[in-house]
């Protein structure tokens, strides 16, 4: 690897309500996440935020004022403006606690609506003028996010989940509470809010209706309530944005690792396929007058931005093709297909070879060492997208797989929901099943499988590692749960309130659950070589728990290496991911056998029509 490396963040800019030339936007600073400005006419950029740790929270309101959020090493600060072209910064909302920003919205007049979550739980709403001392106008003991604020600024939007029940308040700025949505004696299931109506007038708040075996979009407005439009469902998650200047909705679906858009007409009654490239949209923005902008990648292409309307988007350096051969398998087992997203090397020699046959019977070839990316959440998924691990590990030789097990998003929620008994094992279980199909179709060496995770993929590396050592030959967590009861105590509030929802309790409570889950109960029985990164800094996934594990480890006479970083569980510097990226893949290749080098490139057969649909 060089030591050129970039950040991106996977969002469009923000745009300036008044004048859409006019863009907000995170992008690098010397291999740190900073905020710029971009005028699309004179294709310029100015810097507006220069800090060590890097910015990250941005927007511009329709006065065309740059607002940030100015975070501590803890990410507790507080939201700041400028103008576009730069000037004197001053305090968004002087006099507002110190917290961490759960979302802000600012109307054509200057009314501000912003959520805070405070260090010792809980979330407050705040109303208020651009740069005057805000208004207090509600409190929740739990996670909130804002939902949106009317164009007006007198009904605003909070979006809570409480034990795994998705919620919205709609309170007016006066702080009197206006509806609770899910209404009593109303539609059962949870309510995702999606903002509100940016027409003047309209009052009309979007949501998403999560259903049993599905999504369907559904409105409120104060005086027809909550109407539900159950004649638009969808199979699986999606995401959805009002049109600027018309009653239709822009729907983002994920579905089966890539993306798919839709423009739907409420009051028409109709619904129909905005057409894009395969692959996924890691974000879309339905613009004036029809057009849309969205930002396009897929596993092969860093992402792309593309403006139907030619308005010309800030583009970042053109990165190389990601090498190798990329495609998809579908693995059956008993609680349905397992889908995977496998990269899989190939050397020009064997470029040749093409065409000549199916991966699973090619004669002669010799499979390569492969790596499990798994992915954290549980509730995300892994995406037909550019991912700068798997870019390193094909251009090194490894094969990488990407298994989207049960619980991950993008398969409808009845896969999300079938984590069944035992949190962690069922995700163990469905990586083992993926592994057994690569190694019979000779995708994968079965003396050369490792597994690389994050956060709670981190967590399911180190699982698998104590409960499936004879398949695992190393493995990488960074930031992992590695000992749920000390993570438990030492998490944030947020996270204890999550335990208790899927363990049905408290440690003290079922004692049982928490150790059948707990990678340090299985830390005696590792085998493969293991390295673990943690952050000294990092509130969801405490360092102390990291550390009991890392001294079972050592107890056990198990082989492994530590790595810590001196920051919090998220960051905004790149160097720091170039960091564990490197000593991740020198890790590997110490302990993995050396990649072949005609390792298999051709695709995996599909069965005719290809994979079922669970949905």
């Amino acid at each position: 690897m060089g030591d050129a490396f970039k950040v991106y963040l996977s969002a469009l800019p923000h745009v300036c309500p008044r004048d859409a030339r006019r863009m907000v936007l995170t992008a690098d600073a010397d291999g740190r996440c900073e905020v710029f400005t971009w005028d699309a006419v004179t294709r310029r950029t100015r810097q507006v935020t220069d800090r060590p740790e890097g910015t990250v929270h941005c927007a511009v309101d329709a006065d065309a004022y740059v607002w940030w959020f100015d975070e501590d090493a803890d990410g507790l600060g507080h939201w700041w403006f400028e103008p576009f072209d730069g000037g004197c910064r001053l305090p968004g909302l002087p006099g507002a606690p110190a917290g961490l920003p759960r979302g802000l919205a600012v109307t054509a007049d200057g009314t501000v609506a912003a959520a805070l979550a405070l260090r010792h739980g809980g979330t407050r709403l705040l109303w208020g003028r651009r740069g005057r001392a805000p208004r207090d106008i509600l409190g929740i003991a739990g996670e909130g996010r804002l939902g949106g604020v009317t164009p007006e600024g007198d009904l605003v939007a909070l979006a809570s989940v409480s034990d795994g029940e998705a919620s919205v308040t709609v309170v007016a700025s006066t702080g009197r509470v206006v509806a609770e949505l899910p209404e009593t004696g109303g539609p059962a299931g949870k309510f995702w809010c999606r903002g509100f109506s940016p027409r003047p007038g309209r009052s009309e708040l979007l949501l998403v209706h999560e259903l049993a075996d599905g999504y369907q979009l559904a409105t409120w407005t104060p005086h027809r309530g909550l109407v539900t439009h159950s004649w638009c469902r969808f199979d699986t998650e999606i995401t959805a944005h009002w049109y600027p200047d018309a009653d239709d909705v822009l729907v983002r679906q994920e579905r089966h690792g890539r993306s798919l858009l839709h423009r739907v007409s409420l009051h028409g009654r109709t619904r129909r396929i905005v057409p894009t490239p395969p692959g996924t949209l890691l974000d879309a923005a339905p613009r004036a007058a029809g057009a849309l902008h969205y930002l396009w990648t897929d596993t092969a292409h860093p992402p792309v931005p593309h403006a139907t309307d030619g308005v010309a988007l800030p583009t970042p350096g053109l990165l190389p093709r990601v090498p190798g051969r990329h495609t998809e398998l579908w693995t059956p087992t008993p609680h349905g297909p397992v889908h995977t997203l496998l990269s899989l090397p190939h050397s020009a020699d064997h470029q040749a070879a093409d065409g000549a046959a199916d991966i699973d019977t090619a004669a002669g070839a010799v499979a390569p060492p492969a790596v499990f990316l798994v992915h954290g959440g549980p509730a995300d998924h892994d995406r037909d997208a550019y991912d700068a691990t798997v870019h390193s590990l094909v251009a090194s030789g490894y094969a990488v797989a990407r298994v989207n097990y049960r619980g991950s998003t993008g398969y409808g929620p009845r896969w999300r929901r079938a984590l069944a008994a035992g949190v962690g094992h069922p995700q163990v279980d469905d990586l083992a099943a993926v592994r057994a199909d690569l190694v019979r179709r000779g995708l994968a060496d079965d003396r050369a499988t490792a597994l690389w995770g994050v956060s709670w993929g981190a967590y399911l590396v180190l699982l698998a590692l104590g409960t499936r050592p004879a398949l695992w030959q190393a493995g990488v967590a960074v930031k992992p749960v590695a000992d749920w009861v000390t993570a438990h105590r030492l998490t944030t509030p947020a996270l204890r309130a999550l335990d208790v929802r899927w363990f049905g309790g408290t440690p003290q409570q079922v004692p049982d659950r928490y150790a059948r889950s707990s990678p340090l109960t299985f830390a005696p029985q590792v085998t493969a070589p293991l390295l673990v990164v943690g952050a000294h800094r990092d509130v969801k996934c405490p360092p102390e728990q990291i550390r009991s594990y890392l001294d079972a480890l050592t107890a056990a006479g198990v082989t492994h290496e530590q790595m810590w970083l001196d920051t919090g569980h998220d960051g905004y510097d790149g160097a720091t991911h170039v960091a564990v990226l490197r000593r991740s893949l020198i890790f590997l290749r110490a302990h993995l056998p050396a990649p072949a080098p005609r390792a298999p490139s051709r695709p995996p057969a599909q069965p005719p029509g290809g994979p079922r649909s669970r949905c």
